[in-house]
């Protein structure tokens, strides 16, 4: 499985709060490390990894996270907390158990 978590930089350059909030939350609960890669959407950027990431999904708020499982359609989550319920505790537990 593969996770990759968008944020959003703003038009002044500034991270946005959500984005912020989500990424101190996978701080202070131990879930940064099973996050593959973080992709930034900067808005002055239309190249950036993080605007095609989001175009190619049809995203349109940050943060989000795509979850890739073999032979499986990429998954993409827009809410944290539905994130780390469906995907996050199973892996923690996973974790725990071995």
């Amino acid at each position: 499985m593969k996770i990759t978590l968008v944020k959003k930089i703003l038009a002044d350059g500034s991270p946005c709060a959500k984005c912020r909030d989500v990424q101190e939350k996978l701080e202070v609960n131990g879930q940064l490390k099973f996050i593959d890669q973080t992709l930034i959407a900067d808005v002055r950027d239309p190249q950036s990894a993080g605007i095609q990431v989001a175009q190619h999904f049809k995203v349109d708020r940050a943060p989000f996270f795509v979850v890739e499982r073999e032979g499986q359609e990429a998954e993409v989550y827009t809410v944290y907390f539905k994130f780390a319920k469906e995907v996050l505790q199973p892996l923690i537990q996973q974790a725990e158990a071995s």
